[in-house]
């Protein structure tokens, strides 16, 4: 079968065609790669081949250089780079020559071919001709088709690759894309392309930027963009101002003044939903950007020092403009619009809130006219956008100019939960919502909650989206009075929600027992029983109590019904109800704590089939592994008679590399199970040990849980002291070696990787050192003390650390010194950076400083 049947065939409608055609062609990429890339490149740039195939073709070859997975980008790339030269430059050149091709969709498909190889090439340092071939054919004004497909090519690079790789030509590449932008370029889709290729090229034109030259041009292009007669072209022009002022705020203050403010009103008033959402993105990123401000201005003042950036106030200035524009954009709603559909008045409802955040007081007098002209509106856009806008103003204004507007609005708020309109009571029943999370003191027991949770209560009778948030709504309530009403830490013996309790919870329960779960109100209200039974006083423990013999029977009764479950969709119902049933157990658990006792057999019977039922659905096996390490922690040592008859299903688990959630709760299972045990778990350190070695040299197993497997190494120690002995010099090489990974600061991910892998390893050692305190084994710390507090001092050293980090690092400072008090380590304890370290007067939590302030103590103690 030839190349253009066979990626013909991967589109059939049949399945097992479709199927067949795609194990041929991944048969024939893993027998002779060099051979399946040509052949691919071969359709691709044959111009008799039909359209879809050669989107095939494009498709595959782009699948061939790219992945999502770093391990399997790795693998991809090297596979590439490999390649004879011969058969790269036909590729490459095959790719280059479809950018011009008769089809525009055709030259779209190998844009993605040349930034895919591009993207591998480029940072090896190879191909160092490409950027000068694009820009000539950005310059060929005889092939337009030549010119889109470039300019997006170029646009598909600068998302792909680091700004570094490409800055020595960021002044070509822009100057590229800039002339392609301009009004006098007559073509609208090369200005289109252009503009899109500036939105992915703005981050590493920076220094451009830094140039007021420069940056006046590019602006003056942008803002002309956006008055384009094309509307795609002004919703990108308008997507680059957005991005320009997320990367670049603290250069915008001119160009504001000028044109943006002007521009971005009117663009929120254009009749194309599609230009007006990207205007109100705008002054949303704009309010997002000066939240952060205000909050790093309030963290400097606190130490005395200047933000790096000042607010320039966009929004306060602008709120006059744009505030009103925002309220009438909340009255286009759409009566029929989907729940998760976009649109104009969504939009506004989120730009209003962010701006509250912004101008805090001010938004007040700014939208109380709003309100009080149109909560009892005959128009329900009008009544729903007037109670949109009370709900979305609530988090910015100091609470104390908000209460007596909530205090005389809530009785009319809990009235409008029985509105003729069912938009009106969503939107109502979510505004209480908001009252109740965030502003939980204007709630008065005496006077709103009974009518409150009566007409939540009732609201749960409603439509899915109602009942949804009448459930948060509720919820909220639960978590804020709980807050509220702590009294110094001791959680009192009853509290406002006492007498509704039961009420609740069985209204909730009876939510629960639909077979739907649509807008996820059925989860909804698992999540709002959860939080009923986290934060219930000692006088609700009997509901607790009831609450959970209900949820083990519905458990009981799913179990006995799964092999009459046939379809995909009653299957996914069948693992979802599971997963809120077991996060409901885990929730009573640990309120419970070892008064779960008398239910124990019977909840460890049930997982046990749980997870045997379960086949390899692994968050309904996470869950199921969750309710075990929650039952484990509160049993402690009398978990002991459940571990036999769990292990068998522990190691599969562990073994499942491939499935980095599932192995993750299971390495930090052996944790929960180390610590409810303590000494008795050494009986099982062993196989432990032994299969979380084993998956530390695996190649499959994501990196992350390897971070986790060596907290657990500090898990175990920690559990059996001195009998970590056999195990422990294998262990100090894993720490040793892991600890001796630099990050390389050009690559965010791998500092930010390698930041928590030190947290692992700290975690590690502290675990081990505790463990061994105080017996006779802490000799065997002696000859890895240096190489651990080395490893200590880079932590301490790496000033992008965080604050656990460096509370770890204190921390083991502390328990090394306390360890050996009888001088065997005085002289690395006497190292100047200690002393130095342990009176740092650098910025830091109290919790990390009281910290370091025990650590200097034991050092004291270790060095006299």
């Amino acid at each position: 079968m030839s190349a253009t049947e066979l990626l013909a065939n991967t589109l059939s409608p049949d399945a097992t065609i479709r199927q067949n055609a795609t194990s041929s062609l991944e048969a024939a990429a893993q027998s002779d790669f060099p051979q399946y890339m040509s052949m691919l490149s071969n359709v691709l740039v044959d111009d008799n081949t039909p359209i879809h195939i050669r989107n095939a073709a494009g498709l595959a070859l782009k699948n061939a250089l790219t992945a999502r997975e770093s391990v399997r980008q790795a693998d991809l790339s090297n596979r590439w780079l490999t390649l004879n030269n011969e058969t790269k430059n036909k590729i490459k050149n095959d790719a280059l020559m479809t950018l011009g091709s008769s089809s525009q969709k055709a030259g779209t498909f190998a844009s993605q071919v040349v930034s895919a190889i591009a993207a591998v090439e480029l940072p090896a340092g190879h191909w160092p001709d490409l950027i000068e071939i694009l820009l000539g054919f950005v310059n060929n004004q005889a092939n337009e088709n030549l010119r889109i497909a470039t300019l997006q090519t170029i646009g598909f690079i600068c998302e792909a690759i680091k700004p570094e790789i490409l800055s020595l030509r960021s002044n070509e590449i822009l100057t590229a894309v800039i002339h392609g932008a301009r009004k006098e370029e007559p073509s609208a889709e090369v200005q289109l392309a252009a503009i899109h290729a500036l939105y992915n090229s703005l981050e590493f034109v920076r220094e451009n930027f830094d140039r007021e030259g420069e940056r006046n041009y590019i602006m003056q292009v942008v803002c002309e963009a956006t008055q384009n007669p094309s509307v795609n072209v002004q919703v990108g022009a308008f997507e680059c101002l957005v991005r320009i002022m997320s990367l670049y705020y603290d250069k915008m203050a001119l160009y504001m003044e000028q044109a943006l403010f002007g521009l971005t009103v009117v663009g929120m008033k254009h009749p194309d939903e599609r230009v007006a959402l990207q205007a109100v993105e705008f002054w949303s990123t704009v309010c997002e950007e000066e939240v952060d401000l205000a909050i790093e201005a309030q963290e400097a003042q606190e130490y005395g020092d200047l933000p790096e950036t000042e607010s320039k106030f966009f929004a306060k200035i602008a709120l006059p403009e744009i505030c009103p524009v925002l309220l009438q954009l909340l009255t286009r709603q759409e009566e029929d619009a989907e729940e998760d559909e976009w649109n104009i008045s969504m939009a506004a409802a989120t730009c209003l809130a962010l701006l509250a955040g912004a101008v805090q007081d001010n938004i007040v007098p700014a939208v109380i006219p709003f309100i009080e002209a149109h909560i009892k509106s005959e128009d329900w856009h009008y009544r729903e956008a007037a109670v949109m806008t009370f709900g979305s103003i609530l988090e910015g204004p100091d609470p104390a100019v908000l209460t007596p507007l909530v205090n005389q609005a809530l009785p009319l708020l809990i009235d409008m939960m029985a509105d003729s309109n069912t938009h009106v009571k969503d939107t109502t029943a979510w505004t209480l919502g908001r009252i109740c999370d965030l502003l939980i003191t204007t709630i008065k027991p005496d006077v709103h909650l009974h009518p409150l949770i009566t007409a939540l209560v009732n609201g749960l009778h409603d439509s899915p989206r109602i009942v949804a948030n009448c459930c948060w709504a509720l919820m909220n309530l639960a978590d804020q009075y709980s807050i509220y009403f702590e009294d110094d830490g001791d959680i009192p013996q009853n509290g406002p929600l006492s007498p509704y309790y039961e009420g609740v919870v069985q209204a909730l329960l009876r939510v629960t027992d639909s077979t739907g779960n649509e807008s996820n109100f059925r989860t909804a209200a698992y999540e709002a029983i959860s939080s009923y039974i986290t934060q219930a006083t000692p006088d609700a423990i009997g509901v607790v109590q009831s609450t959970v013999v209900t949820i083990l029977q519905r458990m009981e009764h799913l179990l006995s019904i799964q092999n009459q479950i046939v379809g995909v969709d009653d299957r996914n119902n069948w693992n979802e109800l599971q997963s809120n049933l077991c996060s409901v157990v885990i929730c009573v658990v640990r309120k419970l704590n070892d008064g779960i006792q008398p239910l124990a057999d019977r909840i460890m019977t049930l997982v046990l089939q749980l997870i045997q039922s379960a086949g390899k659905t692994s968050t309904v096996l996470e869950d199921a592994f969750l309710v075990v390490g929650s039952l484990a922690s509160a049993l402690e040592a009398n978990f002991a008679p459940y571990i036999q008859a769990f292990l068998p299903f522990l190691y599969p688990a562990l073994k499942a590399h491939e499935d980095t959630q599932l192995c993750t709760v299971a390495v930090g299972i052996i944790g929960d199970i180390s610590r409810a045990l303590g000494e008795q778990s050494a009986q099982y350190a062993g196989p432990f040990m032994t299969v979380l070695f084993e998956n530390l040299q695996s190649d499959v197993l994501n990196r992350n849980v390897k971070i986790s497997i060596l907290s657990c190494f500090g898990d175990i120690a920690l559990a059996i002291g001195p009998a970590f002995e056999p195990y422990f010099e294998t262990t100090m090489g894993v720490l040793r070696q892991a600890g001796a990974v630099e990050p390389n600061p050009l690559d965010y991910d791998l500092v930010d990787y390698v930041g928590q892998l030190r947290e692992g390893i700290l975690e590690a050692y502290t675990g081990i050192v505790t463990g061994l305190k105080k017996t006779e084994k802490a000799q065997l710390l002696i000859p890895h003390a240096q190489n651990i507090l080395e490893l200590v001092h880079r932590c301490l050293t790496d000033e992008e650390r965080s604050d656990a980090l460096t509370r770890l690092s204190y921390g083991l400072i502390g328990d090394l010194a306390e360890c050996f008090q009888n001088g065997q380590l005085k002289q690395l304890f006497l190292a100047n950076w200690i002393a130095s370290e342990l009176r740092s007067r650098s910025r830091m939590p109290d919790e990390t400083k009281k910290t370091m302030r025990w650590a200097r103590e034991m050092v004291k103690i270790a060095t006299q």
